[in-house]
Order: C-alpha cells, then sequence, then structure tokens
C-alpha cells in the first residue's frame, strides 16, 4: 500500500500537481485509520489530503485508478460500489457469482479471458447491451464490473506493449457495444414519452447519458487495470501521463484539451483579478504630504514624530493587445484575449486588434460576445484581420497599425504582441514595430513557441526582439497567467511615462536584442 501511495504522489508531482511533504504524511497517517481494502475509502481519504485545488481532481482520479489499480480484485469499495455486497453470493446471477475471482484473474497478467465470469462469456452482443441496461437502471455495480470484463475482453483490443492506446481501447469498446444505443434505451425506459411514441424527453436523455458515463469509467478502469498488470503501474502512468490543463501547450491542443484549458480559463481569470485587486489596495503609502506632517508636528513642538503620506492612486496600465489569429496561433491568441478581458476592471483601457494579413480593431467586437468562449466565433465570422490570401504577414499588419494608430499611444500605454512571428517569408517591416515602441511605454512580445523554434525557418522574431521591451515564451496558460500577473503588478507601480520592463517576464529590450541579434546571424 505504501508502494503505491509513494508512486502515486511521484506521478502527481511529475504531471504538476503540488504536494508537500506535509500531505504525504497525512496520506499515510489516513490510511491507517480506514478500511485499505476499501478501495472507495482510500480514493476519498488520499484525495481529500493530497488534493487543495478541485481542477486537480481528474488527474487525481487518473493516476488513482493507474497505481490502485490492482486492488480491485480485493475491494469492492469504488466510489458507487458501497452496499452491493449483499447480492454478492445470489447464485441466480451469473456475474455477481464469480466476481471476486474474476478481478482476481483479471490482475494476473493474462490475456482477460480468465477474467471474464464463465456464465457471461457465451452471451452475444445483443444480450450483454441487456445487462448492460439492467445493470446502470438497477444500479448494480458488481454486474457492471463483471460485464465491463466481458465488453473488454471481447472488444477492447488491450495489448499491454503499447498502452498508449487505451484511450483508443475505451472509444472501441464503447463504440463495438453501441453506448449510443444503450443510452437511448436507458432514456426510453425512463421516460417513454408524452404520448407514449417512445421518444424520450431532453431531460431523460440526459440522465441517461449521465448513466452510461458509469459504463465508460468501469470499462476505463478494466482497461488500465489490464495494463499495469502487463507492464506495472510506474510504466503505464509515464505511457498514458496527461499534463495539467494549466501546463498544455496551446500549440497543436486536441479539442479535448482546449475544452479542459478554458474550464481552466474561468477560476484563473476571477483568482488572478482578486490578487491584482488586493495588490492594488495594498499600496497604501504615497507620495510624504509635507504640509500635513508639519501641522501634525505641531503638537510635539514642531519635530515630526508621525510623516504623513498622501492617499495613493497607483496608475492603472492601458493596454494595446495585437492578436494574430491566423490558423497555427488562434487558440493562443483566443486564450489571451479572453483572459486579458476578463482582467479589464485592472486597466484603464484595453484596444484590441486582430489580424492575419492586415489589421483591424476589434474591441468593440470582443465587448458584445456574451461569453468568453464566442470570442473565436465572432472573430471568424466576421473574417477579421483578413485582407488578401489570409497568410500571415506581420510586416503588413505592423505597418497598417503603426500608420493608423500609432499617433493614439502614450507613453502610459502597453502594447502586447501575440504570435510566433513566422512571416510566411515576407518582408517584416521592423520599422513598423519600431515606430509603435516609440510612441508606447513598452512594446511585450508573446511567442506560443517553445524558444528553441525561434528563429528557425520563416521565424523572424528576432529581429522584431530588437524593437521590444521583452520577448516572452508563453506555451500554457500557466505561463499567460505568471505574464498577466507581473505586467499587472509592474503596471499598478508606474509613474506617468514611466514604463519598465515587467520583472521577471523577460530580459531588458537591449539585452534581449543583442541576444537574438547573436542567434540570427
Amino acid at each position: 500500500m505504501l508502494t503505491a501511495l509513494e508512486g502515486l504522489v511521484a506521478e502527481l508531482r511529475e504531471v504538476g500537481v503540488p504536494v508537500p511533504v506535509s500531505a504525504v504524511v497525512d496520506a499515510a497517517r489516513a490510511l491507517t485509520r480506514i478500511d485499505v481494502l476499501d478501495r472507495g475509502a482510500v480514493r476519498v481519504a488520499l484525495r481529500a489530503v493530497l488534493i487543495k485545488d478541485a481542477g486537480h481532481l481528474t488527474v487525481f482520479d487518473t493516476v488513482f485508478d493507474t497505481f490502485f489499480a490492482l486492488q480491485e480484485g480485493t475491494a469492492d469499495g469504488e466510489d458507487d460500489d458501497r452496499g452491493t455486497t449483499e447480492g454478492d453470493g445470489d447464485a441466480t446471477d451469473p456475474a455477481t457469482s464469480d466476481d471476486g475471482d474474476g478481478d482476481g484473474d483479471g490482475g494476473s497478467g493474462h490475456s482477460g479471458r480468465r477474467g471474464a465470469p464463465g456464465g457471461l462469456q457465451h452471451l452475444d452482443d445483443e444480450a450483454l447491451r441487456d445487462l448492460l441496461v439492467r445493470s446502470l437502471r438497477e444500479e448494480d455495480a458488481a454486474l457492471l464490473r463483471a460485464l465491463a470484463r466481458v465488453v473488454v475482453d471481447r472488444h477492447g483490443a488491450v495489448n499491454p506493449a503499447r498502452p498508449q492506446d487505451a484511450t483508443y481501447n475505451l472509444y472501441r469498446a464503447l463504440r463495438m457495444i453501441d453506448s449510443n444505443g444503450i443510452a437511448t434505451r436507458l432514456a426510453a425506459a425512463a421516460d417513454p414519452g408524452p404520448d407514449g411514441d417512445g421518444v424520450p424527453s431532453e431531460v431523460a436523455l440526459l440522465a441517461a447519458q449521465a448513466q452510461v458515463q458509469r459504463l465508460g469509467l468501469a470499462l476505463d478502469t478494466e482497461i488500465r487495470r489490464r495494463l499495469v498488470a502487463g507492464r506495472g503501474a510506474e510504466d503505464v502512468a509515464r505511457k498514458l501521463r496527461t499534463p495539467l490543463p494549466e501546463n498544455m501547450a496551446f500549440l497543436g491542443a486536441s479539442s479535448l484539451q482546449v475544452a479542459a484549458m478554458r474550464t481552466a480559463l474561468g477560476p484563473l481569470a476571477r483568482s488572478l483579478a482578486a490578487r491584482m485587486a488586493e495588490r492594488r489596495r495594498r499600496r497604501r503609502r504615497g507620495a510624504l504630504d509635507v504640509r500635513r506632517t508639519v501641522r501634525t508636528a505641531m503638537s510635539t513642538g514642531g519635530v515630526p514624530v508621525t510623516p504623513v503620506f498622501r492617499r495613493p492612486h497607483p496608475a492603472k496600465p492601458q493596454l494595446v493587445v495585437l492578436a494574430d489569429i491566423s490558423g497555427s496561433v488562434s487558440t493562443f491568441a483566443t486564450f489571451t484575449l479572453q483572459l486579458i478581458h476578463a482582467l479589464r476592471s485592472e486597466f484603464t483601457s484595453i484596444r484590441s486588434f486582430a489580424f492575419v494579413d492586415d489589421i483591424e480593431e476589434v474591441t468593440d467586437l470582443i465587448g458584445r460576445a456574451e461569453d468568453p468562449t464566442d470570442i473565436a466565433r465572432l472573430l471568424n465570422k466576421a473574417g477579421a484581420g483578413v485582407w488578401l490570401n489570409g497568410r500571415s504577414d506581420y510586416g503588413n499588419a505592423l505597418s497598417g497599425f503603426a500608420e493608423r494608430f500609432a499617433s493614439q499611444l502614450t507613453r502610459r500605454t502597453t502594447v502586447l504582441v501575440l504570435g510566433d512571428a513566422r512571416n510566411n517569408d515576407l518582408d517584416p517591416r521592423t520599422e513598423a514595430l519600431a515606430t509603435v515602441r516609440r510612441a508606447a511605454g513598452a512594446v511585450h512580445w508573446l511567442n506560443p513557441e517553445p524558444r528553441e523554434s525561434w528563429n528557425t525557418g520563416d521565424s523572424v522574431i528576432g529581429r522584431y526582439a530588437a524593437h521590444c521591451d521583452t520577448v516572452v515564451e508563453c506555451r500554457t496558460v500557466r505561463d499567460l497567467r505568471a505574464f498577466t500577473e507581473r505586467l499587472g503588478a509592474a503596471g499598478a507601480s508606474l509613474a506617468p511615462g514611466v514604463q519598465p520592463a515587467a520583472e521577471g517576464v523577460g530580459e531588458r529590450r537591449h539585452d534581449h536584442a543583442a541576444e537574438h541579434h547573436h542567434h540570427h546571424h
């Protein structure tokens, strides 16, 4: 048990979940106070002690199912399995009569034929579906586990030599057993429709889909258990490792990863806005108020014992965002725009511009978005930033911005450029960015590509870096959060007309330019 706990903690740390030593000690103590044969109780106890962020619960459950998969044969304590042991000895139920032996065999490292109850192996798929509908409708967890072993054995195509295919194994098993059809049957049984026409309500369909998720969980647990039996928990965890949403790279993210990142972005924006506002409120000390200090000193014979300071009026930065929304970096740009506009109360003003091969202001368009997730759809619908062929042309876009809007920038304006600076071998027109830098207080460039990819191929980030205060590698939501927080902290402490580079975000402009100039040549 302690070995499994050590592996669990090590893997959680590997994917980015913070687990302090004190939490590990508490977890070990918790295991001495519960029934360690009750897998559900172990899951709840470790989850309560080790996880402090609700956004990490899904990752914890995945890792737990890997390192405690072999416990399945000796524990019926899944979260939804409590209270099902009474029917284990029912001889009339072909699934429950062999449940304990099946779990034990399934974890022995064999192919899985011995893990499936003999009373179910002879059933065809239609009969299995009937039993699956029954197990889900009656919440019979023991029967569901037994059926999951048969389905995985028959349709999962589990190969311990290729654990990275676990997602495909689950998809294949659900498709072959027709999980959509099972959901429809569950919904129809719960709600035959107002006229008995067999058309269930939307509520019944949603409830049925939630029930089918239990089937998916049972299949996933069985697949993972077999992989662990064949290769060991550490190896399977390494092959199936999934980063936290805040550590997923914007570039190349799948639709599921984008959805996970978007889910993490909402709470992040709220907590970040609260921290920035609190930091601003704590700046209570302004400039020394000489007159009030002298007046106060009259009570001590003219000795200024207690200096009096003016009430601070911290300046909020004015922000201008230039976002490349071409296909390669559109996810990154959209997420950044969502976060910045969620923090608009922390800036004096925000103006947003989108570009591909031309540039146009989209501040009002983004402001009309009822949901931040609508930003990408609205930009695409409006065809924002497209002039000719829709291929990235940073030179033309920056020149257009400099000609039309540079005169509206002030020394209290911070300009953010979002993009990978891949210019399709066109003229970068770096003088346009130089014009913007002279007019603005600061220019920061956020690049979603890894640093080792800069200045390779058609990337011209090194040439633009000479006219930026900082060029920042911003590949994940975590990077974006760190930059935005430091930007707000730096902007709040600026005197009018003074705009230093955000501390810790990147190098000062001349050092960064020199580095990239050397690398480029």
